[in-house]
C-alpha cells in the first residue's frame, strides 16, 4: 500500500534512511525537527523572521529592476546613432559605435526569486496538494474532496506522514480526522497537533455510510472473518449480528485499505467494511449496504496548512486552542471555563490529554505523605474568531491562569446542511 502518490513518494524515501522508526508498509522520518518558517511566541501573533523574509524579498525585487534598466542601457549604446552619447570609463563621449560585442540574452544569469514567486499555493482548492492518511476510497479521500473540490489527493499511510508531507512541502493541505460522534476523539491526532506546527484553516463534517464488500460471486454464508477500522468494526457491531454473520473480526489501518486487501490477496471467505467508492475502485460487490449501526453517524475532520488564515467576523468562526494549567490549584479549570462563560463564548468541545513532558506531578506533604498527581493538556473549541475583542479578552485572562496557551487555528465553521447517512452515498467517516 503506498503513503504517497508516485511523483511525491521519493522526496519522503530519501529521509527515511535517516529516521529510527519505519511503518508497516510505508516509512516517514518520525524524529526530523521542522519548525514554520516564522515564529509562534504569542499567543496568535508572528516573529519577526516572516518580516525579514519580506524584506529580503523586496530587495531581490529592487535588484531585478536595475538589472533590467542596465539591460536597457547596453541595448540602447548599441543601438546609438552619431548623437549618441555614450559613456567610456567614467566619462561622457560622443562615440558611435564602442565595438561592444552583443550580449546573448540566453546567457544571462536566471532572475532571482521575488515575492510572487515565492508566494503560497493558490487557496480555494485550486491546484492544491492535499494529503489524507489512508489509500484511495477512504472516507478521509472524500473529506479532502469536499474541502478542496479540484485538489490533488495524496495518499498517506500514516497520521504523521501527512503532517510532515505538509511541513516539507510535499503538500499544501492535510485533511485529517479529529473526532467521531460514536467514536470519540482520535487522540492520535491530537497529540500530533501539539508536536508539530501546522495551523487549522477549516474543517469538515462527513456522515459515515459503511457497505459489507466481498469479492464477486460470495456469499455472505461463506465468510468467516470481517476486517475494517477497528472503530468501523465497533459502529456495525450490531448489525452484522442481524445479518446472521457468525464471523470473526480484526482491525486494519483503514476501511479502504481492507477492500484493498481482500481485493489483492483475492480472498473468498473474507469481508470488508468500506465506503461504496472502495468497492467500486478494487471491482468488489456490495454485500449490504448502510452496515452502520447508527444513522446520525460524523465525522469531524480539520483542514491543516503551514500558515494560519485570517480571522473573519462575516461569517461563523471556531478558534481551537490548547492549555496547560500552572498547578496553582484544583480551581485552575473552573478559572478557565468561566472566563468563556462571563464572555457569553459557546464552547464546543473539551479534551484532556496526558502531559507527555511532565506526565506526573510528585507533591510532599507534611502529614499527608507523598501524593502523586497526573498532569493534563487541555484542548477546547470555542464558538468565537479571533478577529473578535471578546474572544481575545478571554484568551488573555485564560493566559493569567495558564502555563502554557497556543492557539492551534482559528478558522470558518462547516455550515453544510446535514443529513443522516441513509440519505447519503461514500460519505465520510473513521479511517
Amino acid at each position: 500500500m503506498q503513503t504517497l502518490s508516485h511523483p511525491y513518494s521519493s522526496a519522503l524515501s530519501s529521509l527515511n534512511n535517516r529516521s529510527r522508526s519505519s511503518f508497516s508498509r510505508i516509512t516517514g522520518p518520525a524524529r526530523i525537527a521542522v519548525k514554520c518558517g516564522y515564529g509562534f511566541e504569542s499567543i496568535y501573533g508572528f516573529g519577526s523572521t516572516r518580516n525579514d523574509w519580506q524584506s529580503s524579498c523586496a530587495i531581490l525585487t529592487s535588484k531585478v529592476d536595475s538589472l533590467k534598466s542596465s539591460h536597457a542601457a547596453k541595448e540602447n549604446s548599441e543601438a546609438g546613432g552619431a548623437d549618441h552619447v555614450a559613456a567610456v570609463n567614467g566619462h561622457v563621449s560622443n562615440v558611435t559605435n564602442l565595438n561592444l560585442v552583443k550580449v546573448d540574452k540566453k546567457q544571462l544569469q536566471p532572475k532571482p526569486l521575488s515575492i510572487s514567486d515565492l508566494s503560497p499555493a493558490p487557496m480555494h482548492g485550486s491546484q492544491l496538494r492535499v494529503a489524507y492518511q489512508g489509500v484511495p476510497g477512504a472516507y478521509s479521500e472524500a473529506a479532502a474532496g469536499k474541502a478542496y473540490p479540484e485538489s490533488q489527493a495524496m495518499p498517506c499511510d500514516q497520521f504523521e506522514v501527512a503532517f510532515q508531507a505538509v511541513e516539507l512541502w510535499i503538500a499544501d493541505r492535510a485533511v485529517l480526522p479529529v473526532e467521531n460522534s460514536l467514536g470519540g476523539s482520535i487522540h492520535r491526532n491530537y497529540d500530533l497537533l501539539l508536536r508539530h506546527r501546522l495551523h487549522i484553516v477549516g474543517e469538515v463534517q462527513l456522515p459515515v455510510h459503511h457497505c459489507l464488500l466481498a469479492l464477486p460471486g460470495v456469499r455472505k454464508e461463506y465468510l468467516s472473518r470481517v476486517i475494517s477500522h477497528p472503530q468501523a468494526l465497533a459502529q456495525c457491531e450490531h448489525t452484522l449480528t442481524k445479518l446472521g454473520l457468525n464471523v470473526a473480526r480484526e482491525a486494519v489501518d483503514d476501511t479502504a485499505g481492507a477492500a484493498e486487501f481482500v481485493a489483492n490477496n483475492n480472498l473468498r471467505d473474507t469481508a470488508a467494511i468500506a465506503s461504496a467508492r472502495a468497492a467500486e475502485l478494487y471491482g468488489l460487490q456490495v454485500l449490504a449496504d448502510g452496515v452502520q449501526d447508527d444513522p446520525n453517524n460524523v465525522t469531524r475532520f480539520v483542514m491543516l496548512a503551514r500558515e494560519p488564515i485570517i480571522p473573519r467576523t462575516d461569517r461563523p468562526f471556531k478558534t481551537s486552542i490548547v492549555f496547560a494549567h500552572d498547578n496553582k490549584g484544583t480551581s485552575v479549570l473552573f478559572k478557565v471555563l468561566s472566563a468563556f462563560a462571563f464572555r457569553n463564548i459557546s464552547l464546543t468541545k473539551i479534551e484532556s490529554r496526558p502531559h507527555r513532558n511532565r506526565p506526573i506531578r510528585v507533591e510532599d506533604g507534611e502529614s499527608e505523605g507523598t501524593a502523586k498527581h497526573f498532569e493534563y493538556m487541555f484542548y477546547v473549541d470555542f464558538e468565537a474568531s479571533m478577529a473578535e475583542v471578546r474572544a481575545q479578552n478571554a484568551l488573555a485572562e485564560v493566559q493569567e491562569f495558564t502555563s502554557f496557551l497556543r492557539v492551534l487555528g482559528s478558522y470558518p465553521m462547516d455550515m453544510t446542511p446535514w443529513c443522516p447517512s441513509s440519505c447519503r452515498r461514500g460519505g465520510g467517516g473513521d479511517d
